[in-house]
């Protein structure tokens, strides 16, 4: 299986990481000289670890070492096996309720390291799932996994919101008056301080005597 690792993604990557797509979607930060609150974004195509962390652990122990463990947050993950095969090994998977945040997945690499990932929800779409790689992927990002998500539904709302001031405004002939606009009647321009100049039909007429 072949892997789609930016550095990280961007809104333009929505094709990159649309679901008939068989590579892997994960965006992992670059490596700078503070560490991020995040280490990248997986968006996984359905919540069954069995199923999807041999494919991760095949991209990411080459880049992080061999991953011994993981862990998630039970609340969107219906099943948590105690261990996965995968290529060479086996992952230990666990899970913590309250100490870990529902949209993070942490690994552990044996005398390597940890790495916490933004796990994007397998049903969303490509235009927000690349958002969020984005931002997960920021090596100056501060902000939690469940912030981010909390970002990106809000940021959905203020779409959805727009596009039916659109819808209103189309039904109403919005785009009809934008593109026949209605002609006004010219009014003669008056030059401020200047005293106004009588016209013939204002003159007093002449009497006769």
């Amino acid at each position: 299986m072949t892997a789609t690792v930016s550095h990280p993604a961007t809104a333009e990557a929505d094709d990159r990481f649309a679901p008939s797509s068989p590579a892997l979607r994960l965006s992992l930060a670059p490596v700078g000289p503070a560490p991020a609150l995040l280490d990248g974004a997986w968006w996984p195509r359905s919540r069954d670890l069995d199923a999807e962390l041999p494919a991760l652990t095949a991209v990411l122990d080459p880049l992080w070492g061999r991953i011994t463990r993981v862990t998630v947050n039970p609340v969107h993950w219906p099943v948590v096996p105690r261990r996965v095969p995968v290529a060479g090994h086996v992952v230990k998977v666990g899970w913590f309720l309250r100490e870990q945040d529902p949209h993070e997945l942490l690994l552990l690499s044996y005398r390597t390291g940890r790495w916490n990932l933004l796990v994007i929800p397998p049903e969303t779409g490509a235009a927000p799932a690349a958002w969020l790689m984005a931002a997960a992927s920021d090596p100056l990002g501060t902000s939690t996994a469940s912030r981010l998500m909390e970002e990106s539904a809000r940021r959905r709302t203020v779409n959805e919101d727009d596009r039916a001031v659109e819808a209103v405004w189309d039904s109403e002939g919005g785009h009809e008056a934008g593109d026949h606009p209605v002609v006004r009647p010219r009014i003669p321009a008056v030059t401020a301080g200047l005293p106004l100049q009588p016209t013939p039909q204002s003159m007093p007429r002449p009497t006769g005597r």
